[in-house]
Formats: structure tokens, C-alpha cells, sequence
């Protein structure tokens, strides 16, 4: 009993940690772009900080590197880099077009990507209930699109896009750390490095052309300098929690812990960054994010009754399940 108590409180303390981090991580990051108009600047730090603090923690915290296959690098790995850049860079966008508060209620609908996601992908069937679940977080978003006092189409497109993206980590993240045994602070890094080097011709192109040739100015340099550190940082931190989050808790209990943590994120940005919000578009991002907790029960139950492993195609391994990955943004 006292090790469950033990244990309970250590992922109270962990839940804590993390919904602070990231609710002051996506504060940070929009005070950079208000400043910085260069989301994808903002993202190619957050991958380098990544990269770089990941080092040392491999170096002295994870004893000895897992060989990823390759066919399991190409399959799996390689879909979840993309995700990642990709869920990255557009979340960034998202938040720099409209509130956080907006861009964290779009993405309360990442249960209706993994669901179609799963279909095209395995050809998942879900339950009745669970296909039910996802009517109010549809009703919800667009309650909280309509009634949006900012609304922005880019801003919208690039948090589904974001969403989107997440959604591919969640199918795979879990899968390579069943098959491969690899610690889950080295698929961290690795996706990160990865994501990098895809990430980086776009930036150049893009951003990186636009610094040189703008001769961009801004007010406070330094300030903004600092408020990258920053962001890079917490990025950083928020990510391992996540990790270490999935590795000690169950599927449902992780689901349950990020739609909470997203209620945390909107409510925290509602407050710092004093954007309007009317009776109406705050219903709408309630009934979004409470689709999702009903969503995660609906999936709970059904994965209860048929107990089924969801094989990846072209392998013969059935050893592991659909859990939930992670959500950096």
C-alpha cells in the first residue's frame, strides 16, 4: 500500500510538472512569435536544443544503446520524424496566428485523426461508443471556431495539420519502444536528430533566406534571444516528463493525464495572455475537451471487451497494443 502511495504521488508530482511546463512552454512560445514572426526559426530551435540536451542525458542516464532495425527504422522511425517536424512546425504557426487557447481546442480533436489514421493505416474498426465520442469534440471545435473572436484559416488548417501529425506519433511511438527495446529517452533524441535533417533544407529555404536578405529588426533582440533559449529549453523538459509519464502509466491513465493537460494549457493562457473569450466559445472548447475524456473511456471499454493486438502490417509481431504517444506542443 505505501509503495502504491509512493507511486501515486510520484505521478501527481510528474502530472504537476508537466502541465506547468507546458502550459508556461506555449505562453513563451507565443510572446517569441509575437515578437518573432518565424515559426519555423522557432521550431529548428526547439529541435537543435533537443539534439543537443539530449546528449549528456544519454551519456550518463541510459546505459547502453538499443539497434533499431532497419526495416523497422523505415516502417516506423521514419513516419514518426515526419510527425514530429510536422506537427512541430505547423503547431507553431497555429499559435502564432491564433490564441493558444483556439489552437489547443483544434487539437482536441487528434482522436478523430488516430482514428482515421488507424483505419487507413491497420484497417482499425472502432466500437459504436467510440465513434460516437468524437461527435462533441467535432461540435466543440466548431462552436469554438465560429465564436473565435481571432479567427484565422491558416492558424485553423496549420493546428488540424498539427494534430495530424501528433496523431501519427501517437499509432507509432509506443510500438518501437514494445519491438525494439530502446529506452525511450534515445527514441527521443533520435527523432529529434532526424526530424532535423528533414526539417532543415525547408528552413532554409524559407526562413532562413528571409533573415538574411529582411535584415530583420526587432525591438529587443536580446529579450528575444532569451525567450528562444527559453522555449528551446522547455521544450526540452517537457518532452522527457512526457516520456517518462508514458513509461510508468497505463494507456487510459496517459489519455486522460493529456486531455487534462490541455485543459491546463488553455486555462493558463487565457489568463497571461488576456485573450477575449466569449460564453459561447468557451462551451465550445468545455464540450471539445470533454469528448476527449469521453473518447478515452469509449476506447478504454472497447480495448477491455476484445483484448485484440494491433499488428503493424508486414510484421509478424502481435505482441503489442495501441498506446498513446506523445504530444510536445
Amino acid at each position: 500500500m505505501a509503495l502504491r502511495n509512493q507511486n501515486a504521488l510520484t505521478i501527481l508530482l510528474l502530472c504537476v510538472v508537466w502541465y506547468s511546463i507546458s502550459a508556461t512552454n506555449n505562453v513563451v512560445g507565443k510572446m517569441v512569435l509575437n515578437q518573432f514572426p518565424y515559426p519555423m526559426t522557432v521550431t529548428m530551435v526547439q529541435l537543435v536544443s533537443i539534439s543537443v540536451y539530449s546528449e549528456p542525458l544519454l551519456k550518463y542516464y541510459v546505459k547502453g544503446h538499443a539497434e533499431v532495425p532497419t526495416a523497422i527504422f523505415r516502417k516506423i522511425v521514419i513516419p514518426l520524424a515526419i510527425g514530429k517536424f510536422l506537427a512541430s512546425v505547423t503547431a507553431h504557426i497555429s499559435i502564432w496566428r491564433v490564441p493558444v487557447s483556439y489552437s489547443h481546442t483544434v487539437k482536441a480533436t487528434m482522436p478523430l485523426f488516430t482514428v482515421v489514421l488507424s483505419r487507413v493505416l491497420f484497417g482499425e474498426k472502432q466500437t459504436k461508443s467510440v465513434y460516437l465520442s468524437l461527435v462533441p469534440i467535432i461540435l466543440g471545435v466548431v462552436v469554438a471556431s465560429l465564436t473565435e473572436f481571432h479567427f484565422d484559416m491558416l492558424g485553423l488548417i496549420s493546428a488540424l495539420v498539427s494534430t495530424a501529425g501528433f496523431s501519427l506519433q501517437h499509432i507509432f511511438s509506443k510500438r518501437v519502444l514494445k519491438r525494439t527495446g530502446i529506452h525511450q529517452f534515445q527514441l527521443l533524441a533520435t527523432l529529434a536528430r532526424l526530424s532535423l535533417l528533414m526539417f532543415l533544407p525547408f528552413w532554409l529555404i524559407v526562413d532562413a533566406r528571409r533573415l538574411v536578405s529582411a535584415h530583420v529588426e526587432v525591438l529587443d533582440p536580446t529579450a528575444v534571444m532569451l525567450l528562444l533559449f527559453v522555449d528551446g529549453f522547455l521544450n526540452f523538459c517537457q518532452n522527457i516528463i512526457a516520456f517518462s509519464i508514458l513509461k510508468i502509466v497505463s494507456p487510459l491513465t496517459y489519455a486522460v493525464a493529456n486531455a487534462s493537460k490541455r485543459i491546463a494549457v488553455i486555462g493558463v493562457s487565457i489568463l497571461l495572455l488576456r485573450n477575449p473569450v466569449s460564453i459561447y466559445n468557451l462551451l465550445g472548447m468545455i464540450t471539445a475537451v470533454g469528448g476527449v475524456l469521453l473518447y478515452n473511456r469509449a476506447k478504454h471499454l472497447s480495448q477491455r471487451k476484445t483484448e485484440l493486438p494491433i499488428v503493424v502490417k508486414g510484421t509478424n509481431d502481435s505482441n503489442y497494443n495501441y498506446l498513446p504517444g506523445i504530444s510536445s506542443v
